[in-house]
């Protein structure tokens, strides 16, 4: 971190326009994020840096209260500090991802471990740090702060910057924010910038990618997993598919954050495009969604040599598939998956497939894609619990066969959460785990069914839900589904405490459900477990199969086992 005072002058360089110039060079299109504390001066100082840096200004703090239609004090009043912070999050997020500018963030964004990270990736970070008298004096001429409202200001000053301080010191640059002209501070930044630039090793250092192949011979395809995928989708587009149009599938919420750079990409790149979006949620997964997209893609003139492009998370996914492997009676198909549960596991594989009323994926197809594009800028903006549900079938790849990557999550799953380096290496052993089963098995004759250790109960738990994804995600009926599974294993005598207990530990410790009883709402016995159990696709000849385990790293497929045994602990789980 460096620090400059600032200057006695802040004089105008005849040369301002090379000035700028140069210092855009080198931060490479980076945007420049002020963080501090409320009163350091961050949205007034922004916007005369951004116009002496010919760039674009926006405060984070205006853009949650449009996206709103109320005022921050509104919001937390209503709605609570914990719902404003997850808000704030993915809108900083958004800001960062859209284009080069200047970044004013609110006082506590910072103390955000995710959105620390996506700082770094996006941007240059400088902390406007002023004294506590000047903050004070500052933030009293103002009445919109809801963390002092009715309250002792400088009190309530100190215990904040006690608290943040140790975050905003994390910043690339420190510039003190005095009292006099912003033009000063304005330019002390510049100076900073000129002279610190070439300081920061990360400035010289690409964010991680890594590629994995899923070998099917013929039919072997990659999934390429790093930053700005949907940003250049088309240039791995064309080079599978060279003069296919596009049919994207997507949803309403995945078309606003997302849609408009792949459309862009796919502009600049020549390519012809219609968009089928649909409603987000569980529900979309049946008959006449997947007529309606059917019959929009026939509608939008797209061949059988054109791409059907599936750009959401697994029900997008599944949905999309689904539609590829039909109409024409096979189009070529691209996943763009966009959250953490359909990059490591409903995006690679080629299970495609739409709900039954008699429960989750009755009816689908295995159809492979051509190309899986893992963009994890895209998981920034995730809501916290979709990230979290997602994690849990990272974990389940630990629990099936590699104890190793297990313990490497229990060390590292705080950086997978702050979206760091460690994310990607936590998406590329996921998939390679997976691409490695499903190259051994890709009907799911033999051993692919390990990959569904913990959703015999999941499903079961999704379908007595009624899809309710208010009560229930899927990622959070694995985890509830992993903690049964290694406890059943316990009950028959596979496994031992101490592994289970260590699994279950693992998911608490990060937030996961646990338990059936921790579904809001409950209300199912086990005999109606048993029944919803009974449709699930591993049954054989009404014999249940379930995935179990030896230990973690040590899962195997449990044939015909007694509905019994499975009544006896269903009644015991559920007290």
């Amino acid at each position: 971190m460096q620090e400059l005072d600032d200057p006695i002058d802040a004089p105008t360089s005849p040369a301002a326009d090379q000035r700028a110039a140069a210092i855009l060079r080198s931060l490479g299109g980076r945007t420049l994020v002020l963080v501090g504390m409320m009163g350091s001066g961050k949205t007034s100082v922004g916007r005369r840096l951004a116009q002496r840096l010919g760039l674009d200004f926006a405060d984070a703090d205006a853009e949650i209260e449009s996206a709103a239609g109320m005022t921050i004090a509104d919001i937390f009043a209503r709605h609570g500090e914990p719902y404003f912070r997850d808000g704030e999050r993915r809108v900083v997020a958004r800001l960062l991802g859209e284009r080069q500018r200047v970044l004013a963030t609110g006082g506590g964004a910072f103390a955000s471990a995710q959105t620390r990270a996506q700082v770094a990736r996006h941007g240059v970070s400088i902390w406007l740090k002023a004294d506590l008298d000047v903050l004070v004096r500052r933030v009293r001429k103002r009445n919109n702060r809801p963390l002092l409202a009715d309250v002792d200001a400088e009190a309530t000053m100190k215990r904040l910057m006690a608290e943040r301080y140790p975050f905003y010191c994390q910043a690339d640059f420190t510039i003190y924010s005095k009292e006099g002209p912003h033009e000063a501070v304005v330019e002390s930044i510049l100076l900073a910038l000129e002279s610190g630039l070439s300081n920061i090793p990360r400035l010289a250092s690409p964010a991680p990618r890594a590629n994995v192949r899923v070998e099917l011979d013929a039919r072997a395809y990659d999934i390429l997993i790093g930053p700005d995928l949907i940003a250049n989708a088309a240039d791995h587009i064309a080079r599978i598919a060279p003069g296919a149009a596009c049919a994207i599938v997507t949803d309403s919420n995945l078309a606003r954050d997302h849609l408009p750079a792949l459309q862009a990409s796919l502009d600049h790149a020549g390519i012809r495009h219609a968009a089928m979006i649909i409603e987000p949620g569980e529900a979309s997964k049946c008959w006449k969604t997947l007529e309606w997209v059917s019959e929009g893609i026939i509608a939008a003139r797209m061949e059988r040599g054109d791409v059907v492009v599936a750009l959401g998370g697994g029900v997008v996914g599944d949905l999309a598939g689904f539609a590829a492997a039909i109409i024409r009676r096979g189009m070529g198909f691209v996943q763009i998956p966009t959250s953490l549960l359909a990059q490591v596991d409903s995006s690679v594989g080629g299970k495609t497939a739409i709900n039954s009323q008699h429960g989750k994926n009755l009816i689908g197809a295995f159809y492979q894609p051509g190309l899986v594009l893992a963009d994890t800028d895209a998981l920034a903006s995730l809501p916290e619990r979709e990230f979290r549900a997602g994690y849990g079938e990272v974990v389940k790849y630990g629990i099936i066969d590699d104890a190793p990557f297990f313990t490497w999550l229990e060390r590292n799953w705080t950086g997978v959460f702050a979206r760091g380096p460690e994310l990607t290496e936590a998406i590329r052993k996921s998939c390679a785990s997976k691409a490695a089963v499903v190259a051994r098995d890709e009907t799911e004759q033999g051993d692919r069914a390990l990959l569904n250790l913990g959703h015999t109960f999941g499903h079961a738990l999704e379908s007595l839900t009624h899809f309710d994804g208010a009560r229930l995600v899927h990622g959070e009926g694995v985890a509830i589904g992993l903690a049964c599974a290694m406890r059943f294993s316990v009950r028959l005598g596979h496994c031992n405490e101490a592994d289970a207990h260590r699994v279950e530990a693992h998911l608490r410790e990060v937030g996961l459900p646990t338990r059936i009883q921790h579904i809001s709402g409950w209300n199912a016995g086990p005999d109606e477990m048993l029944e919803a159990m009974q449709q699930d696709k591993k049954v054989h000849r009404g014999a249940l199969t379930f995935i179990l385990a030896r230990g973690i790293g040590q899962s195997f497929i449990a044939r015909g086992v007694p509905s019994e045994d499975v009544r006896a602990f269903l009644a015991d789980e559920l007290g």
